[in-house]
């Protein structure tokens, strides 16, 4: 039998799920503990210290944070990061800051670590969108890790063979950047890093992938570009590094880059193809440094 019950017509608006406010929080997307990465720190009421003394909420157990550093203190619905006359200074976003409130997705620098403020009704979709992005982008410089540059070549090999097209990488590094982290510190070559792969990324073309091999060496991907082509831009890159100034705190650090470029040739994996490049990045440091080898 048809039942006489009418089908009831129900509003889109009735349809939606609640939303639900999540917990404020600091979630940690650089250190040089690998034990840190990805940790969330609950933001609440009570305020949140962050030093290398034991008797803070956060401990940072680094050289360069000071024992009592900075402190996060929520003021009415909105949190408030104010320096606690710390040696090496508290940055937002980059600026050096004594006191300033957060917004959501700023970066807190805490000596060698970056932590990422996530606030809103969706904190928990940021969270996982946070963690997603520290599996291939590197906290520090904001471009790819080694992993995401692996899995580029894995794809990248292939596709160049199966259409008969050049694929050229660029390996280089930052020349005496032991001299710079001893003569500065170590938040001075944090920043030469960040600062030359903005540079670097800044000319390369949409297509071009750059990622950070490992400490200070970087590597580039070059689709469709022959080891002609990838020294004209490795010589770019050269350059305009060179030419740029490094300030840091109101000191000028003079910085200057190492390339080495290789083409794709028959035979080779990803492995082959990185030693090539870095056997160039070499061959142009023991040249003197500050020149490109291909």
């Amino acid at each position: 039998m048809d039942s006489d019950i009418k089908t009831r017509v129900t509003p889109l608006e009735e349809l939606k799920m609640p939303v639900q406010r999540g917990h404020d929080c600091l979630v940690v997307i650089y250190s040089s503990d690998g034990r840190m990465f990805g940790k969330r720190h609950v933001l609440g009421d009570r305020p949140v210290t962050l030093g290398r003394g034991s008797e803070n909420t956060i401990v940072l157990e680094n050289d360069s944070v000071s024992r009592r550093h900075c402190r996060v203190e929520k003021r009415g619905s909105t949190y408030h990061v104010v320096d606690l006359d710390s040696t090496n200074g508290s940055y937002v976003n980059d600026e050096l800051s004594k006191e300033i409130q957060l917004r959501r997705g700023d970066q807190l620098k805490v000596g060698d670590s970056i932590f990422k403020f996530l606030s809103g009704s969706d904190v928990e979709a940021q969270y996982h969108e946070t963690i997603y992005r520290m599996t291939i982008v590197d906290g520090l410089t904001g471009v790819n890790n080694k992993r995401y540059l692996m899995d580029s070549l894995e794809r990248e090999i292939p596709r160049a063979r199966r259409h008969a097209r050049p694929l050229s990488m660029v390996m280089f590094d930052i020349d005496h950047f032991k001299k710079v982290n001893d003569s500065f510190g170590h938040l001075a070559g944090d920043y030469v890093l960040k600062e030359m792969a903005g540079v670097v990324k800044a000319r390369l073309r949409p297509d071009d992938i750059l990622g950070r091999y490992g400490g200070e060496e970087f590597a580039i991907l070059l689709p469709e570009t022959s080891v002609q082509g990838a020294i004209t831009i490795a010589e770019e890159l050269r350059k305009l590094v060179a030419e740029h100034r490094f300030i840091f705190e109101g000191e000028t650090i003079e910085s200057t880059i190492s390339l080495g470029c290789a083409q794709l040739q028959d035979g080779w994996d990803a492995l082959n193809f990185i030693k090539v490049a870095d056997e160039q990045l070499y061959a142009a440091k023991h040249a003197g440094r500050n020149q490109v080898c291909g």
